[in-house]
């Protein structure tokens, strides 16, 4: 099958940072896993940091955790899904990605394609769709339904991949008021479009700011640049709130919630099918329900540019720009 891997850690513009590569094709599918025939794809942070840090010391190692296809062989246990069936999933950071033609991914994770989007659209949704809706109910906390009550969520970089899906489920879902940041005009059109009420600079402080809206804050999901914004986001949350955190960052001093009794609460959207927990259905779940928002007109695609077709060039292309930080929505790249 082709497929896109690494060898060895690069800088993205390293001509073999990732590679075109013709590799074997996956073995027949067993428990609960389907065989994918994978349509599209789309990148992510997480593919640039294994990029750069998680050296395969030689071995080929095939990226990409976000995915659409056709499943074209199930395994003796699966149940809920059928060959020929439209699929999109994250898969698992511990199996090979979805850079390749086939791949074996557990059924439990896995959701069925919005029958309303096309392959690369649905391509740009599951991670950050798991990631967004995990840390918002299940790490936060986050009621769903409700009337709004003058409490709002915060959520930094709203037009990021997390931030653009994260934006549109608090507000379709929830009675908070949906807060979000960003600097540039066309983000801050972005985050609106996707249902924002207020957008926050921040290349500004942002306490100012947040204090100006006369709003109770007592959940910040904080998407990117935690560490820069940490003494801010302390100031601005609710006495007892909630910080959800995703990113990486060497230290904080986390003694600062304690006046507040606040709590920090880590969302990791691989934990589930990592460790095989007995909760792992819960993504198949989740994505069923995105599917169906998706199809109803509630959730849109968070898709934000095209990269041509799933090979190397075109990939270093999409990495490089996930690395400026400056990308709107995902970036998609579609066929062989």
């Amino acid at each position: 099958m082709k497929a896109v891997a690494f060898t060895h850690c690069h800088p993205v513009d390293h001509p073999d940072a990732l590679l075109d590569l013709t590799l074997p094709d996956p073995p027949a599918p067993r428990g609960h896993d389907l065989l994918v025939e994978v349509r599209a794809v789309a990148v992510n942070p997480v593919d640039t940091k294994v990029r750069r840090n998680a050296d395969p010391a030689g071995e080929p190692r095939i990226l990409g955790f976000d995915a659409a296809g056709v499943v074209r062989a199930v395994g003796p246990d699966v149940t809920l899904f059928h060959k020929g069936q439209e699929v999109f999933y994250a898969g698992a950071i511990n199996r090979p990605g979805s850079n390749a033609e086939l791949q074996l991914v557990d059924e439990r994770i896995v959701g069925p394609k919005p029958q309303s989007l096309n392959f690369a659209e649905a391509a740009a949704l599951p991670l950050t769709a798991i990631t967004a809706w995990e840390a918002l109910f299940d790490r936060m906390g986050a009621k769903r339904g409700g009337k709004p009550d003058g409490s709002a969520l915060l959520i930094t970089g709203g037009a990021g991949g997390v931030g653009s899906i994260a934006i549109q489920l608090a507000r379709q879902l929830t009675g908070l008021t949906v807060v979000t940041t960003a600097s540039r005009p066309e983000s801050r059109e972005w985050a609106e479009k996707l249902g924002a009420h207020h957008v926050l600079d921040h290349s500004q402080p942002l306490a100012p700011q947040a204090r100006a809206l006369g709003l109770r804050i007592p959940l910040i999901f904080s998407v990117t640049e935690t560490a820069r914004n940490w003494d801010a986001i302390c100031e601005i949350l609710e006495p007892q709130g909630t910080v959800g955190v995703i990113d990486d960052f060497p230290s904080l001093d986390i003694l600062k919630l304690k006046p507040k009794a606040a709590r920090l609460a880590w969302e990791f959207m691989f934990a589930r099918p990592v460790h095989n927990t007995p909760d792992m259905i819960e993504q198949h779940r989740l994505l069923t329900e995105v599917s169906r928002m998706v199809d109803a007109g509630t959730l849109r695609t968070t898709l934000g540019q095209r990269f041509g077709r799933i090979e190397a060039s075109n990939l270093r292309e999409a990495h490089a720009a996930v690395e400026s930080g400056r990308m709107r929505g995902k970036a998609v790249l579609e066929g062989f």
